[in-house]
């Protein structure tokens, strides 16, 4: 048997190609190293297993129906029937639906939505009114006889609103005039 120019590597010249030797302690540490890698997985896969059953438990009980209030127990929202109990909340308080039409629960939200909308809605710590129709707003605006800006504070006003930021300002603050 002759050898290459690298002493370490044997080479039968008589039959052309390299000699492999296949070492059992190669194949032992694979099978080790392969049985631990198995046994950590099984390890940690058995963990979560425990894990997620805690968290099953504690949600089962949590979950269950039985345990919740009246207002948990209802389905989510959009409801068919938004009156809970046959009765409906409005500023007057409860209105009871019990042995009424169906359509009452209807004709009840109809009567205070109604409402809203012509007289606008009240803060109900300070009864003072937070929104009303647009032409109820216009004649209170009206109705306050609010003088225009004249002189040099209207001629200020108007160019400041006709000053805006540009894209060709490049980050600088600049505002430019524009008609």
């Amino acid at each position: 048997m002759a050898h290459a120019k690298n002493e370490n590597i044997p080479v039968d010249v008589d039959l052309g190609y390299e000699e492999n030797n296949i070492e059992t302690k190669g194949i032992v540490y694979f099978t080790v190293g392969l049985l631990l890698l198995i046994l950590i997985t099984f390890g940690l896969m058995w963990a979560l297993y425990g894990v997620m059953e805690d968290d099953a438990k504690g949600r089962l009980a949590s979950d269950n129906p039985m345990t919740r209030s009246e207002m948990e127990r209802l389905p989510a929202e959009p409801r068919l029937q938004g009156a809970p109990g046959f009765g409906v909340e409005g500023e007057k308080g409860r209105v009871n639906l019990e042995l009424t039409a169906p359509q009452a629960e209807y004709w009840e939200l109809q009567k205070q939505w109604d409402l809203l909308w012509k007289e606008g809605q009240k803060h109900p710590e300070t009864g003072t009114i937070i929104s009303m129709p647009i032409e109820k707003a216009k004649e209170v605006y009206l109705q306050q006889q609010i003088k225009a800006r004249s002189g040099p504070e209207a001629e200020k006003a108007l160019q400041d609103s006709r000053m805006f930021f540009s894209d060709g300002s490049a980050g600088r603050l600049a505002a430019e005039a524009r008609r």
